[in-house]
């Protein structure tokens, strides 16, 4: 959808999400932005209202499957979305340490997966039943394969890609289209904290320009860079014992203090 005039973004209160936000405000559109940093999530919206855009924000759980469906068919009912971005994620083991806590492990889980799925699972039938609409669900490209550096956050990316790829076929005879949105790194808050190789780290404001335009285009995968994807990609597609050595770390990790 070239010109979406009622989008929702969640995760909007920081990198992608808000890089999102800012560059889909414009007079005429209506944004529905939710995040977990109230004050954070102000200052976007403040920035959107400011290019014109009418800003309803909401300070929610993506994890929070009630929450989610109340909040969004809330939204849709008034304003009938034209675009949802299913981007909240976070992610832990960035290795520092060897694995990360098992609290850790279940709010990666949570929300890169179920807040995915609580993001488009209430707008699909409501979608469908219109016969237009675009859902974009944010993996990664390190779905692609087993990335030993950090395997919650690998595992989970990797069910959005798959998840957001076969919604597109399901969808498709209905007037939805889906889009698998999978960057590489790009800086921001989440990459700040990595303590490993970042190869192509990519400029934030640039990352947002390919991600709508390939959203803009309708694609089904967008995915960047092309020599990060096509290394993750062809290590997700080789035998598993050329594959797995590859991916094995070679130095040790921290290991946690015990609790």
């Amino acid at each position: 959808m070239k010109n979406p005039q009622a989008i929702i973004i969640t995760g909007a209160s920081s990198g992608l999400g808000a890089g999102l936000a800012r560059a889909y405000a414009a007079p005429g559109v209506t944004l529905l932005l939710t995040g977990r940093n109230q004050a954070r999530l102000g200052e976007v919206a403040a920035d959107c209202k400011d290019r014109g855009a009418q800003v309803l924000t909401a300070v929610v759980d993506v994890a929070d499957q009630e929450a989610m469906d109340q909040l969004l068919t809330d939204f849709d009912r008034a304003h009938e979305t034209d675009l949802v971005i299913a981007n909240a994620g976070i992610g832990h083991g960035t290795g520092r340490y060897l694995m990360e806590r098992a609290r850790q492990t279940a709010e990666v889980v949570n929300i890169n997966v179920a807040g995915v799925t609580n993001t488009v699972m209430p707008l699909v039938n409501r979608m469908a039943t219109r016969g237009r609409g675009q859902i974009a669900v944010m993996a990664s490209v390190a779905g692609y394969a087993a990335i030993s550096y950090s395997p919650t956050y690998a595992a989970s990316k990797a069910f959005v890609k798959h998840w957001g790829e076969a919604l597109r076929g399901r969808l498709k005879p209905f007037g939805v289209a889906v889009t698998t949105l999978c960057p590489g790194f790009v800086r921001s808050p989440m990459t700040d904290a990595n303590r490993f190789p970042m190869p192509f780290l990519m400029d934030h404001d640039r990352a947002i320009a390919i991600m709508k335009r390939g959203l803009e285009a309708g694609q089904g995968r967008v995915s960047f860079p092309w020599p990060v994807t096509w290394g993750a990609g062809l290590l997700g597609a080789l035998p598993s014992f050329i594959a797995m050595p590859l991916m094995t770390l070679r130095r040790r990790a921290k290991l946690p203090p015990l609790d």
